[in-house]
């Protein structure tokens, strides 16, 4: 079961992304699956630094990858602000640009390329797991 810390900073979502890759990677994943994992993994990642952790600047953020069967589950921890992406509205990719409410695209997008997602707070503790299943 991989698991990394990484510092909650934009400038380490490379890092991050190389992460999930190599865990699916190794999973047998195809690049298309795997580029989706990287981008929810992304989407995921700048929502915990830019809103859980928003004027922290020593933050940290734990995630752990790993190959359950014929899907990988990836799991994110975060001791910042508590925020439930169930709760979030979807977005109007109908309307016009100009009308469109600012923010809500990641949780979309990450509900889209995920098979699950599942979060949890506990007191400071938030955790976000997204699975995806092979094929």
């Amino acid at each position: 079961m991989p698991k990394q810390t990484f510092p909650a900073k934009f400038e380490y979502l490379d890092e991050i992304r190389e992460f999930v890759a190599q865990v699916a990677k190794q999973g047998g994943f195809s690049d298309k699956d795997i580029y989706s994992l990287q981008l929810a993994s992304d989407e995921a990642a700048s929502n915990i630094i830019e809103h859980a952790y928003e004027g922290i600047t020593d933050a940290t953020l734990d995630i752990t990858c790993d190959m359950q069967a014929d899907a990988i589950v990836i799991t994110m921890r975060d001791q910042g602000a508590s925020f439930d992406p169930s709760k979030a509205k979807q977005p109007d990719l109908k309307a016009e640009l100009s009308e469109r409410q600012i923010g809500g695209l990641g949780v979309y997008l990450m509900r889209k390329l995920m098979d699950e997602l599942r979060y949890e707070s506990k007191g400071k503790n938030n955790t976000l797991t997204m699975i995806k299943r092979k094929g």
